[in-house]
């Protein structure tokens, strides 16, 4: 029933855009009062994101009065079960969301994002001032096809009054950590905890732990389209490094949201939790001192022993769009220097424009993050974003499995190398 409600929501929708631009062939055509009709689609329905971005599209239109934005809002799967009804289209929105990795890099194989690059070249002020390194993961074969909006990494959250009580340091090699998870243990405090229902949570800890692993080129060559092998012995080494973890989290983390696992770590029932850096903004509600470390070095691994993963989220415009220099236009004022310190600070949602992020639109946490992220020489895309979803769901639901105790690293990497050779063929 849901499954069918879905489709009836997106063929609604489809029916709604048509109906709005009814005047011409496409959505992207000229309302009665003369005005250039421009379907913006979304993921951000919910509260803080719903109101920064009506207010940035008022402020848009007061300045520029000849252009309507429509909006078409979707959250997380729902979004992406839209976007293929949208997308596939006569009449698709003309700017829409995107994330990177392998998600937005078929949508520029297909032909569906246009070549931005005319619009950040003659215009180097704007494209400046964004963070190159957040630009280059909307890019393919030396063009730009969207434009970032803001930036994400993760990171440890841990207790510092845990961790004071029990006179511990932050952990920066393997071995320190695991010494540090038998202490909390054995104080009765829960180390770590993990919610990963959603399987995408515990498949961050392995993107973190393949990135320490695995060579970066080998990395680069399995998280590429039709070319993952993920033959290396570091892809095995790096599961049997979270099952270290094993005794350490939560009982069951499969069971419980990853949403509930943060509240939980929140009101102090657990002492470190693996976080997304754009999350700080709930730690307002932590009801302890708190601080952040970076996944620890692992002695002797053949992989990046300082890197972070995470990964740019932002737009794209559509090629069939009529209008793609409003449309452009449009996504240049929302990465202005100005709405980007109204996103970081009215979302918590860290802008790829460079210096907005600063102490006086975030918290001195929020800046340390950003620093780390432009301090970064490699930021690995987390695994379910980068990879074909046909190796993912093996991936990330034989993780799930080991959790629980049904898997080993070695039959965990077989489904996933067996997945993608069918990707290949």
């Amino acid at each position: 029933m849901k499954r069918w409600l879905n489709v009836a929501v997106g063929i609604f929708l489809v029916i709604s855009l048509l109906l709005a631009g009814c005047s011409s062939q496409s959505t992207n055509s000229k309302s009665e009062n003369g005005k250039i009709n421009l379907t913006f689609f979304y993921r951000w329905p919910n509260e803080p994101y719903k109101s920064y971005f009506k207010s940035v599209i008022a402020d848009f239109e007061k300045q520029h009065p000849n252009i309507n934005i429509q909006e078409v809002t979707a959250l997380n799967d729902d979004y992406k079960q839209k976007a293929n009804v949208l997308l596939g289209s006569a009449t698709p929105p003309d700017v829409f969301f995107s994330w990177v990795g392998e998600y937005g890099q078929k949508f520029i194989r297909d032909g569906v994002a246009l070549d931005l690059t005319k619009y950040f070249q003659a215009d180097p002020n704007w494209s400046g001032q964004l963070i190159k390194s957040q630009v280059n993961q909307f890019s393919n074969d030396g063009k730009v096809y969207g434009v970032p909006l803001f930036t994400d990494s993760k990171l440890f959250f841990y207790n510092k009054d845990i961790f004071d009580k029990l006179n511990l340091k932050v952990p920066t090699t393997w071995d320190e950590f695991l010494n540090v998870l038998a202490t909390i243990k054995k104080s009765g405090t829960t180390p770590i905890i993990l919610g990963n229902k959603a399987p995408w949570a515990a498949a961050h800890y392995v993107t973190a732990l393949n990135q320490r692993m695995v060579p970066k080129e080998v990395l680069a060559k399995d998280l590429s389209y039709q070319g993952a092998q993920f033959s290396d012995s570091g892809y095995v080494e790096a599961l049997k490094k979270l099952n270290e973890l094993r005794p350490y989290f939560n009982d069951n983390p499969n069971a419980i949201a990853h949403d509930e696992a943060r509240n939980l770590f929140l009101g102090g029932k657990a002492a470190i939790t693996f976080l997304e850096t754009m999350e700080i903004t709930f730690m307002k509600d932590a009801t302890f001192k708190w601080d952040t470390f970076k996944v620890p070095t692992i002695d002797g691994a053949k992989g990046d022993q300082e890197g972070l993963i995470g990964a740019p989220e932002g737009f794209m415009v559509d090629k069939k769009s009529a209008h793609p220099k409003e449309a452009v236009e449009f996504l240049k004022f929302m990465t202005s220097k100005i709405n980007g310190e109204k996103l970081i600070k009215d979302t918590g949602l860290a802008s790829t424009v460079d210096g907005a992020v600063n102490a006086n639109t975030a918290t001195d946490h929020e800046v340390k993050a950003m620093q780390l992220i432009k301090d970064s020489k490699d930021m690995l895309i987390w695994t379910d974003s980068a990879l074909d979803t046909r190796v993912f769901k093996p991936y990330g639901d034989g993780i799930q499995t080991m959790l629980g105790g049904g898997m080993t690293p070695e039959q965990v990497m077989k489904n996933v190398q067996d997945a993608a050779k069918q990707v290949k063929q």
